[in-house]
């Protein structure tokens, strides 16, 4: 018994000891195993605001966290089509905030008077254009904002020079208080700000300051302008000195020096509109400060490097302006009408234009700026649309695509504002710069239908983010990507074809919690007019006319699939796509 006893003891001790050499084993490997490191695990960046642009500035006072909507949608089979372009969205990569400024439109005042056009106000109120400008265009230097029709100041000449010499009697002038049923008043162009929840951008008539024939018409039309300020009461923050100034189809650009009594010269120049316009700034901010507003007013810039045909006076235009103003003006105003001047271009060319432009012309003004000793501050782009005629060009699917091309870009080089010119104008066989149809019966479909460009840029805002972020393609470089994220964590980007071929598009996120869905809206022309369609599809919906697009468009139920298989749409010619991600 003593004997097997010593055994079990033996064989107790011996499992105790081998018991224990696994414990102690498991134990020793344990945290090698809580310790290693997960490779494949992503680092997560968090996104940083860069500082703001000089170029931008004040127009971000007011920016805002936008609000993400998921939209009602249709579930859709994404296509297994292999992909020509994959497209890296890095959301910690924040290139800007977007200010509401940037989707900016030019109102004028031949266009009705507006506020009691309900089909106008509906549509307008959808588009959120944030800001509208007024009079806007050549017609600013001509218009006196508290005369009554035909009833012009008693020193406003009853002829005006014209760049060639010749002199013009009838039709010189606009009243902010006209009698027209097709005419716009100044209260009438409030009245559409307050309908619609816009700010204004206001040019004042700077032609006066040269064509009056006051003993003083600088302090008579810088006065005049101070007076505006003081009726408008706040409403207006934005004040621009003065159209196309540089240039010789603008009223006061070349005056008549028999009338004339302050001993202005017959042509305008850079250096001169400098001091004039140190004068009306002085008024201005001071009758603003008078009723305890703040505004910002800007002054004309020639926007791009000049060509052999123009005159001396454009060519140096911002070599005596510029320093001439000594940094007095709160912000610089560009105009560019973006394509060839008036060649009937293909949409090859009008999209790559719209590609290339912006830059060029930012550049262009910051150096100008810089190089002539001024500030570098905000810059507006106040007026933009394209020269390229008779193919239809700007009533076009095209112009749409080219709309959100130009407003990206907008973003990408750190414009201030932007608007687009313009709301309503005239058919002229479809050479028409407007938004909405003027109802000519050339044209075939009512009045105030929008046109492409509309939906295109309705789109564009409605699924936009509140910050610009960078992505990275690789594959083709015929589709221009466009990318943004929400304060909330939501992603969005905008794809456009510039291409004539079908364009198939991955899309991927980094540092960006995905999430399991996203939703798109595909925008396409139809089968008329070739690249120039007159029509735009919005997920396969459209007109019932012979132009414009689907009349449900603020209802339309985006397309929609789960994010597990993939980010993947295809782009028809000349097409965009509007897509927006879910976070997780």
């Amino acid at each position: 018994m003593k004997k097997l006893n010593i055994i079990l003891s033996t064989t107790f001790i011996i499992a105790f000891y081998l018991s224990s050499m696994v414990l102690l084993s498991c134990k020793e490997k344990e945290p090698e195993i809580i310790d290693k490191p997960i490779v494949d695990k992503p680092t997560f960046k968090e996104p940083v605001n860069p500082p703001i642009a000089p170029t931008m500035g004040f127009f971000l006072n007011e920016w805002q966290a936008k609000t993400y909507v998921a939209p009602a949608y249709t579930e859709t089979v994404i296509t297994t089509t292999a992909p020509t372009t994959i497209i890296t969205v890095d959301a910690s990569n924040v290139l800007t905030k977007i200010p509401l400024t940037i989707f900016g439109h030019n109102a004028n005042n031949w266009m009705t008077r507006m506020y009691n056009e309900p089909i106008f106000i509906k549509h307008l109120t959808n588009l959120k254009p944030n800001i509208i400008r007024w009079p806007a265009g050549s017609g600013s230097d001509c218009h006196f904002w508290n005369c009554n029709q035909d009833q012009p100041p008693a020193d406003a000449p009853t002829r005006l020079k014209k760049a060639d010499g010749t002199y013009q009697t009838s039709g010189l002038y606009t009243y902010g208080k006209t009698a027209n049923s097709w005419q716009g008043t100044l209260d009438d162009y409030y009245s559409v700000l307050q309908q619609t929840k816009s700010q204004g951008i206001i040019t004042v008539n700077y032609g006066y300051a040269r064509y009056g024939t006051s003993a003083n018409p600088v302090a008579t039309a810088a006065h005049l302008a101070a007076d505006w300020v003081r009726y408008d009461n706040g409403r207006t923050k934005y004040w621009e000195v003065g159209n196309e100034c540089y240039a010789d189809w603008e009223w006061g650009y070349r005056i008549d020096t028999d009338a004339n009594k302050d001993g202005q010269p017959e042509l305008l120049t850079g250096g001169l509109y400098a001091k004039h316009f140190v004068v009306f700034a002085d008024s201005m901010k001071k009758a603003a400060a008078e009723i305890g507003k703040t505004i910002y007013i800007g002054a004309v810039v020639q926007e791009s490097a000049t060509s052999s045909w123009q005159p001396t006076i454009t060519k140096t235009w911002n070599s005596t302006m510029i320093p001439g103003t000594n940094n007095v003006p709160d912000f610089y105003i560009g105009h560019n009408y973006i394509t060839p001047y008036n060649e009937n271009s293909t949409a090859s060319t009008v999209l790559n234009s719209a590609l290339t432009v912006p830059t060029t012309m930012m550049n262009f003004m910051k150096n100008e700026i810089t190089a002539n000793g001024g500030t570098l501050k905000p810059i507006a782009f106040t007026e933009w649309n394209m020269w390229a005629k008779d193919s239809k060009q700007q009533v076009s699917n095209t112009s749409g695509t080219f709309a959100v091309i130009i407003q990206g870009e907008a973003l990408k080089n750190n414009f201030g504002l932007s608007a687009r010119w313009d709301l309503y104008n005239g058919w002229d066989s479809g050479n028409d710069h407007g938004l909405f149809s003027t109802g000519d019966a050339a044209e075939g479909v009512a009045k105030w239908t929008p046109r492409p460009s509309f939906y295109y840029m309705y789109y564009f805002q409605k699924c936009i983010g509140d910050r610009m972020v960078g992505s990275t393609s690789t594959g083709t470089d015929l589709v221009r990507a466009y990318a943004s994220t929400y304060t909330s964590g939501q992603g969005n980007i905008t794809l456009v074809n510039t291409s004539g071929a079908a364009q198939t598009i991955q899309v991927k996120f980094t540092n960006f919690h995905l999430g399991t869905r996203f939703y798109w809206y595909s925008l396409e022309g139809s089968n008329d007019n070739g690249d120039f369609s007159r029509k735009v599809l919005v997920n396969g919906s459209g007109p019932t006319g012979v132009a414009g697009g689907p009349s449900d468009y603020a209802t339309l139920k985006a397309k929609s699939a789960l994010t597990v298989n993939g980010i993947r749409v295809t782009l028809q010619p000349w097409s965009a796509v509007f897509l927006l991600v879910d976070k997780l």
